[in-house]
């Protein structure tokens, strides 16, 4: 006797729903994964974001945490946005303002450069920007600088000119090139500029400045010796804006070698600055006239 094998049939529409039908608990686990993905842009944003206005006790909150020092700058941001409305609240916050001076992290200290300029009558002030013309970041000092000359105060000349010029980084090690960026690379201040690798370490070369590479002197795969020019880096156009407008109230006759090369008509110099700095170029040189 011969056994037939079952007939197998279609399922049923119903029978198909009830397979396609997604159970309770995965529809919530996706809607918990959808609102996560969602929502944690929104959360980072606010959370970063300096223009999100803060209490007065979140700013003396945020002034004191040492912990997350985008905090300390979003307050100091927006110190300075009620200073220049005139609010006379803030100079609650203005010993604060010359403790962070010292701050050991530089984003902090190069912010609280650029608040410090704005109340010429800030107790201390002056003072402590004097004292940042020696700190040991190029842009805190070039900060500090452009803050005195609303002081009246040209002593940080110097660092304003050194802040129209290029920046070169050595090797620090002995080694190959094994990662490098590219001549005509846009760079943010502590980006990576090449990796060296020798027997004993790999070193990251970062750029101290935001600007533009204009040589890199090593290709990946290539040897360079300790203390040999890796790369110069062109500082970036707001930068340049500012030590060009800061110059054209106190530069002197021996800053024009750093301005000229901004007045060429180049594609790389955009037409507000090439302008800025033929002012400037005719302010030193009527200054000069003037005093002979």
């Amino acid at each position: 006797m011969t056994q037939t094998s079952p007939v197998a049939t279609d399922p049923t529409p119903d029978a198909l729903a009830k397979k396609k039908r997604m159970s309770t608990r995965h529809r919530i686990l996706f809607f918990v994964t959808a609102w996560f993905i969602a929502f944690m842009p929104v959360w980072f944003w606010w959370n970063t974001w300096f223009g999100r206005t803060l209490s007065d006790n979140k700013v003396g909150e945020y002034l004191q945490d040492n912990a997350h020092p985008r905090h300390i700058q979003q307050a100091l941001v927006q110190i300075s946005e009620r200073m220049s409305r005139h609010d006379t609240k803030v100079a609650d916050w203005y010993p604060d303002l010359v403790r962070l001076a010292a701050h050991p992290v530089e984003e902090v200290r190069n912010t609280d450069a650029w608040v410090l300029g704005q109340d010429t009558a800030g107790a201390g002030f002056h003072d402590a920007l004097l004292k940042m013309l020696n700190d040991s970041s190029p842009l805190v000092r070039g900060n500090a600088a452009l803050s005195l000359v609303r002081f009246g105060d040209p002593t940080g000349r110097p660092q304003i000119v050194a802040l129209l010029q290029p920046v070169k980084l050595t090797a620090p090690i002995t080694g190959n090139v094994v990662d490098a960026d590219r001549p005509g690379t846009a760079i943010r201040q502590g980006g990576l500029i090449a990796k060296l690798q020798n027997d004993q370490q790999t070193v990251e070369v970062r750029s101290p400045i935001a600007g533009r590479i204009r040589t890199l002197f090593a290709e990946s795969g290539h040897p360079v010796t300790a203390g040999a020019e890796l790369a110069t880096i062109d500082p970036a156009v707001d930068q340049v804006w500012e030590a060009l407008r800061a110059l054209f109230l106190i530069g002197q006759p021996e800053d024009l070698p750093a301005i000229t090369p901004y007045e060429r008509d180049l594609p790389e110099i955009p037409d507000h600055i090439r302008q800025q700095a033929v002012l400037t170029d005719k302010a030193i040189r009527d200054r000069t006239n003037a005093a002979h």
